[in-house]
């Protein structure tokens, strides 16, 4: 019995799974280990330092403003004095409630030597405000053994806090060795899986999907014979047939397609030419005399045949565009003499118009490799929306330059410019942007579709940059 892809696929990445599986409870288990420390050390360690920083500097602050005040009898250093006691009393009550056993055996230590300070303080400047003698020495005396009882057990505790950090830094490195271990085995022996897994399947549809590689080149090309012949696996054997009948299909459609241009060609084209010329004999005088108001009915009509003639010649050319049949003869080119020869023949409907159309090309231009015709047609669509949708004596500017692997051109325009909500649907076919003001210019809505196909068919991109009242900037660029 042969397994089909699903089957393969499934078996073999079920053992991937359930090591991936391996993988991630493993990793929960460390990650929740490693998150219980990090909680230890930012929630009690950290925290413990903090407030033995801030203990010791109120208390030696204390201790410096009592021993001004002692020399100075200044109530102002007096009141210092008790602003830090009460800053030190306050971080005493905030570390109590995070502190272990052992760091709240010292804080009780620390409390009691702080306690015997203050009553010492208190003792000595009742006497001070009193007037009333008293045993100096002895006073200082027992305040420097309570201070240094006091600074002892700070130590103690930063110590403590210090070879706590310390150990369960160390718990998460050996931790953090042992998660790299224990994933790197996994990770090895899930690669070689996976490679046996790969070799094994690719093994067996790697001939047939070659088949169907060459076969879809066929069909970029037009070839639509269905010839594919595979029998296993079977999921690429029904894509086969797939195929088969996908291109007995696209051969009727090519068909369909070639006898619809040739209809159009001679049911449309021919019948517009015939009006046209009839329209050019009666305006040369062959059916008699016109008067005034028949030559200008005959120019419309001839006018209107022009037009007619132009959309169906861009509707065939568009619909061979989106078929994917239309020809580009690609060879190196410059872009700068396509833009000036654009330019020229767009020349008269500028001075018409009186705008100044302006050229600022960088003329060392590196050659692309494009059909010449096909942008030159971009380029008399870009320029001609350009000056259709500027007023008299506005700009237009055309530049090109090199960025980086590209060659970027640019239609710069100072018209009423393009509403931002119209610029994802200008390249649309049969669409035209809400253009304030622009109400009677006429337009089959396909120029910009042309300009988007022939571009993207080039490899290249085009976009447009604009807001209303600000002008616009048609960019278009083409790979080196």
């Amino acid at each position: 019995m042969r397994l089909t892809l699903f089957s393969r696929l499934a078996l073999g990445y079920l053992g991937v799974a359930a090591l991936l599986l391996a993988v991630s409870l493993y990793a929960v288990f460390q990650l929740d280990r490693l998150n219980r420390v990090v909680r230890s050390l930012l929630e009690t360690d950290v925290r413990l330092g903090d407030y033995e920083k801030k203990l010791t500097g109120a208390f030696l602050s204390q201790v410096r403003y009592e021993r001004k005040f002692l020399i100075a009898k200044d109530d102002t250093l007096y009141d210092q004095f008790l602003l830090f006691q009460s800053d030190f009393e306050r971080y005493l009550e905030e570390i109590t409630p995070i502190a272990d056993a052992t760091a709240s055996e010292h804080l009780r230590r620390l409390r009691g030597h702080y306690e015997r300070y203050m009553d010492l303080v208190d003792s000595e400047v009742e006497h001070l405000r009193t007037g009333q003698p008293y045993p100096r020495e002895r006073y200082r005396s027992e305040k420097e053994q309570a201070t240094e009882g006091v600074l002892a057990e700070l130590d103690t505790l930063k110590a403590y806090s210090e070879a706590s950090t310390h150990e369960k830094m160390t718990s998460l490195s050996a931790a953090g060795r042992g998660a790299w271990q224990m994933t790197l085995f996994i990770g090895a022996v899930s690669l070689l899986l996976v490679v046996a897994i790969s070799f094994l399947i690719t093994r067996g549809i790697a001939r047939p999907v070659e088949v169907l590689k060459r076969k879809t080149r066929e069909i970029a090309r037009g070839r639509f014979e269905a010839d594919v012949r595979i029998g296993s696996p079977p999921e690429i054997a029904e894509l086969a047939e797939g195929f088969n009948f996908m291109c007995r299909k696209l051969g009727e459609i090519d068909r369909m397609k070639t006898d619809f241009y040739s209809m159009m060609s001679h049911e449309l084209r021919t019948p517009l030419t015939s009006i046209k010329e009839a329209t050019g004999l009666l305006l040369d005088g062959v059916g008699g005399v016109v008067t005034g108001k028949q030559r200008r009915l005959l120019s419309i009509l001839s006018e209107e045949s022009n037009r007619l003639i132009d959309l169906v010649n861009s509707l065939l050319d568009l619909s061979k565009m989106e078929a994917g049949m239309m020809t580009y003869s690609l060879a190196p080119i410059s872009l700068a003499p396509l833009i000036q020869k654009a330019m020229v023949e767009l020349g008269p409907l500028a001075e018409a118009k009186r705008i100044r159309l302006e050229s600022k090309c960088n003329h060392e231009l590196p050659a692309i490799n494009a059909d010449g015709e096909r942008i030159l047609q971009v380029l008399r669509n870009l320029i001609g929306n350009a000056l259709k949708f500027t007023p008299e004596n506005g700009v237009v500017t055309v530049s090109a330059a090199r960025t980086d692997a590209e060659v970027e051109v640019r239609v710069i325009d100072t018209g009423p410019g393009i509403p931002r909500e119209s610029l994802a649907t200008i390249f649309d076919k049969y669409r035209q942007g809400n253009i304030p003001g622009s109400g009677r210019i006429q337009g089959s809505g396909l120029g910009l579709a042309f300009v988007r196909h022939i571009i993207t068919s080039h490899g290249g991109r085009v976009w447009a940059d604009s807001e209303s009242g600000q002008g616009s900037t048609f960019i278009f660029v083409l790979p080196v």
